[in-house]
């Protein structure tokens, strides 16, 4: 019988384009051994997000992008397989930044201790992870909604967008989403609790976001661009602020082959015109700052009903790459994640 083996998924190529399952590739290697002052993690949930799409490209960002042959990076929770540190026991499970594969190495930095009792250690890569991180960051920091304003969020269904709105209706605005789909616009208005939600797939989807926000929009969390965005720009009112998380419908335009019509003037206009604040924005900016504050109160809100999440679980770290593909073209419901092990 051979031995046990580290699978793990690494960039094969570069994307032009959409992504195509020929750009990762799995491997099997040696599961490495850990030294003194380190501890072997097994993946047992691995977080997909569309910020992995820049990480995959060369183009300059905010962080530097994976090299041919690198692991894939993502948000894991893991289990203590074996441990030579101090501060980390066998069977500890750990929220952790390990990538695509089934076993990594580490050192103990970065790594947050989950307590399953607690809630389910899924959610650490959902609403109390970094998608949930962001919503919050982003309405405090630079949306601050007021009682009685209206706050817009796209991908409404999503991880970091489900969030946004429940939060924005704690704090006594009033949220409307878009979603894609009679599925998930149901599941923001029947399960989340949003005020109004609009599909972005309907025909006259710019003119029902005009009925569904009678008295403007206040706030507008970006998670998407696009045609939405085109709707959402004539609704803004004046002081509106914009916080820019996200614009998944752009992600797989080359840097020289944006798609769609130039939408710069336009935006220009509007923003001088009705002195709208928009900012985009990387969570790591506030987690330092924020988390403590962020995991306190949405304990706090989860314990008393008032923030709800659904996943989308994948089987299977062969899944992983096709489950990414599907995620930038928003096939996913809820916060995607692949169960990797048990």
């Amino acid at each position: 019988m051979s031995d046990p083996q580290n699978l793990r998924v690494v960039l094969a190529s570069r994307p032009v384009g959409r992504p195509k399952p020929s750009d990762f590739r799995l491997e099997h290697a040696p599961i490495p051994q850990p030294g003194n002052g380190q501890v072997l993690l097994e993946t047992q949930y691995l977080s997909l997000d569309p910020y992995m799409r820049w990480r995959i490209s060369a183009a300059k960002s905010y962080a530097p992008p994976i090299e041919i042959g690198d692991v894939i990076v993502g948000g894991t929770v893991a289990r203590v397989k074996t441990s030579r540190h101090s501060d980390w026991r066998e069977g500890d499970i750990v929220l952790a930044e390990s990538g695509w594969q089934h076993y990594a190495l580490s050192d103990g930095s970065g790594l947050r201790r989950l307590d399953p009792a607690t809630a389910p250690p899924s959610t650490a890569l959902g609403v109390l992870g970094m998608p949930g991180l962001t919503a919050y960051v982003g309405l405090r920091n630079i949306g601050r909604p007021k009682p009685g304003e209206t706050v817009v969020v796209a991908a409404a269904s999503g991880a970091v967008g489900s969030v946004v709105g429940q939060i924005a209706r704690i704090q006594g605005a009033r949220a409307v989403g878009i979603a894609g789909g009679p599925e998930k616009c149901a599941f923001v208005k029947n399960e989340l609790g949003f005020d109004a939600v609009v599909d972005h797939q309907a025909p006259d989807f710019a003119q029902q976001l005009a009925n569904a926000c009678p008295d403007g929009i206040d706030v507008y969390f970006e998670n998407v661009s696009g045609h939405v965005w085109d709707a959402v720009v004539p609704l803004l009112n004046n002081f509106a602020r914009v916080p820019v998380c996200g614009l998944i419908a752009n992600y797989n335009d080359g840097p020289s082959t944006p798609s769609g019509p130039d939408r710069l003037p336009g935006t220009m206009r509007e923003i001088l015109a009705k002195s709208v604040t928009l900012r985009g924005f990387i969570v790591y900016e506030f987690a330092d700052a924020q988390q403590d504050d962020f995991l306190r109160q949405a304990g706090q809100w989860i314990q008393e009903g008032k923030l709800r999440w659904r996943e989308d679980v994948v089987d299977g770290l062969e899944q992983a790459s096709q489950a990414f593909i599907g995620l930038l073209e928003g096939k996913n419901f809820g916060k995607l994640v692949v169960r990797v092990g048990t």
